[in-house]
């Protein structure tokens, strides 16, 4: 680039729009622990209580239409700027999405979900997204649903994710346009968002020169597995809008591989609903977001690696 643009040289990379970025010979590390205690003080919940998990399993908002409203101007703020900590912090995506429902009329019950993930915040402040260097160009996908999650108009929450190797390089976790009418079809529509993301990823990759086969989207749903394999349209599947079957038209061209994988290995999962700890630590390990600081890089490759056996033994 030095022979095309008149440059100077700074230095490694370090801070970049509140990202820190840490170089090694084994990986890199990329975390906000600067910008989430700044947002701790900002909204004085630096000694707050720290806990364990973003929100309850027994969390479930709605409008609350008879709670006390707060202010909006304060929750919208709250709420900006967990969204920009997702950057970063993929483990925080589903509970800051599903409390960002609530912006336009916030009650107190949504301030103290929000309160919550501060909490969790204090007690993670210094977990960020770790990028193996020697990890393997392979391409896939994970996607999940939680079926009539929304208290308020029953539409069904999905979550995907998709992975470069071992490297965790983008999710979301997003309310259906639609109504699902059954638990295939909620997995259905997640698996065909994920579809979507996965060959954008494809096309992008090969300006650079990657050509990817079969990529492997994992599924924990046999029934919207078998949907997509289906050919014929028939009466469980007329009322799914005509859009999300492109994934069968991919799956039959041979750009994506449906493959079912358990549930308790389903990475997506942490996107739709609130986990139990133990199920939620070893997912977020699971996805890379680790905490580096004081922990030397080669163990941290090993723990990557170890976490990644199992399913990768399940697309051989």
């Amino acid at each position: 680039m030095s022979r095309e643009f008149e440059m100077c040289l700074m230095g490694e990379l370090q801070f970049f729009l509140g990202l820190q970025i840490k170089q090694g010979l084994e990986g890199t590390f990329v975390h906000q622990a600067k910008y989430t205690r700044d947002i701790l003080k900002k909204f004085n919940m630096g000694d707050s209580k720290p806990m364990t998990t973003p929100m309850s399993t027994n969390t479930a908002l709605d409008a609350d239409e008879d709670g006390e409203a707060v202010d909006q101007k304060e929750f919208r703020g709250m709420i900006g700027s967990l969204l920009y900590l997702t950057a970063t912090r993929p483990d925080i995506q589903f509970a800051v999405c599903l409390c960002a429902r609530y912006q336009a009329s916030p009650r107190i019950s949504h301030r103290q979900a929000v309160k919550r993930i501060f909490m969790y915040l204090k007690f993670t402040p210094e977990l960020g997204l770790w990028y193996f260097s020697g990890s393997s160009l392979s391409l896939r996908g994970f996607s999940d649903a939680d079926h009539a999650g929304c208290r308020i108009d029953r539409k069904s929450t999905s979550g995907t994710c998709q992975l470069l190797g071992t490297s965790f390089v983008s999710w979301f976790s997003r309310k259906q346009v639609s109504v699902a009418l059954s638990t295939t079809e909620a997995e259905y529509i997640a698996a065909a968002s994920c579809c979507s993301q996965l060959l954008w990823m494809k096309a992008t990759l090969s300006d650079f020169g990657l050509r990817f086969g079969r990529i492997p989207l994992l599924v924990d749903s046999t029934s919207a597995i078998s949907v997509a394999k289906n050919p014929v349209l028939h009466s469980r599947t007329k009322r799914i809008d005509v859009r999300f079957h492109f994934l069968r038209d991919h799956y039959e061209k041979g750009d994506i591989d449906l493959i079912h994988v358990v549930s308790a290995n389903q990475l997506a999962d942490i996107f739709t609903k609130p986990l139990e700890f133990d199920a939620f630590t070893r997912l977020r390990g699971e996805l890379g977001v680790l905490q580096v600081e004081g922990v030397d890089n080669a163990l941290i490759k090993g723990e990557i690696e170890s976490q990644w056996t199992g399913l990768i033994a399940l697309l051989v």
